[in-house]
């Protein structure tokens, strides 16, 4: 079998399709209007079922997480929904599972799940960030708010024994082995620019140790609170992709937020209009804002594992000036505070 990642475009995206309509038919119903949406970690499809719903069908790729860790993330979204917090519904397969597993020739196992559909517009893209027309105030207080009732119901949930996600903590993200990679190994990096992530590596290490990790700062996050991940509709916001989600620091989840506004003149604004929301569902204390500058680095760290990981994809060749400047800088900052 001729592996997956080294066909091209058109091909991938076709043994895709080939591959979502086999595994539909593990769902009830019959599906039609069946569109490729989302191609880049995860593929994601859009499908019309006979009864008129529209739904998301997600072939995970391999080697990101295991069947236990998918099957975790989904328990997570069923339990967040129960408690009133709007996340993709799971809609489950006809034998009553949350995932499945199919097998197709040119593109071997694949972990299936399906969402209900969520109505709504992104907030913007990672790429360019945040759309200029877009209501700051709103959205950036409502991100908080819905992620510090996350945060809240984290820290009275009870999880499954079998629950396995990753972590977002000091060995997930500066350890020996970062969960995204090693950032500092990156071949773009000049000397100067190695030295100084080592050196902002080590101060993350003892300042990390001095924040500590408690249920008031640390548990289940989304991680991935992009602009792309926040759907509006008129007066409400909705977060999409739990595909990050795993334990960390609640103010990496609120840096995570921020980090693709860094460039938008509204940034302070942004801030503001996040924190404030945060801060008036789960107070912050004077210790937890003081870790930003921390965090933003820590957050920028990890997207040069991840194009570390990734070198030579074109997301990766076309973002890494970007993420290089851009970590070197949050670094400069961190050390300066």
């Amino acid at each position: 079998m001729t592996e997956f990642h080294t066909l091209s475009h058109d091909l991938q995206v076709a043994h895709l399709h080939d591959l979502a309509r086999h595994a539909l038919q593990h769902w009830e119903g019959d599906f039609a209007d069946i569109e490729l949406v989302k191609h880049r970690e995860n593929a994601v499809f859009s499908a019309r079922r006979h009864d008129g719903q529209r739904v998301a069908l997600r072939i995970h790729r391999n080697g990101y997480h295991c069947e236990a860790a998918l099957r975790s993330e989904l328990q997570w979204m069923e339990a967040l929904e129960s408690s009133g917090i709007t996340v993709p519904q799971i809609i489950r397969a006809q034998d009553q599972r949350h995932l499945i597993e199919v097998s197709h020739a040119e593109i071997g196992r694949r972990h299936i799940d399906m969402l209900a559909w969520l109505p709504g517009a992104s907030a913007g893209t990672s790429e360019a960030g945040v759309q200029a027309d877009t209501e700051i105030d709103f959205l950036f207080a409502e991100a908080g708010a819905i992620a510090a009732r996350i945060h809240l119901h984290s820290a009275d949930w009870q999880q499954p024994d079998e629950f396995v996600r990753h972590a977002w903590d000091e060995e997930g993200l500066i350890g020996a082995n970062p969960f995204w990679g090693r950032f500092w190994e990156l071949e773009q990096l000049s000397a100067e620019q190695r030295e100084l992530l080592l050196e902002a590596r080590r101060a993350a290490r003892r300042d990390l140790r001095q924040y500590g990790r408690h249920l008031g700062n640390f548990g289940m996050i989304h991680a991935d609170l992009v602009p792309e991940n926040l759907l509006i509709e008129g007066p409400q916001l909705r977060l999409i992709d739990f595909d990050d989600a795993g334990f960390g620091w609640h103010m990496f989840e609120l840096a995570t937020a921020l980090y693709f506004c860094l460039d938008d003149p509204r940034y302070e604004q942004i801030k503001a209009a996040l924190l404030e929301g945060y801060h008036a569902v789960k107070p912050l204390t004077e210790a937890d804002r003081r870790t930003l500058a921390l965090f933003l680095l820590l957050r920028g760290t990890t997207y040069l594992g991840w194009i570390h990981t990734r070198q030579g994809t074109p997301t990766a060749v076309e973002m890494a000036p970007m993420l290089i400047e851009r970590a070197c800088l949050l670094a400069r900052h961190y050390l300066q505070e």
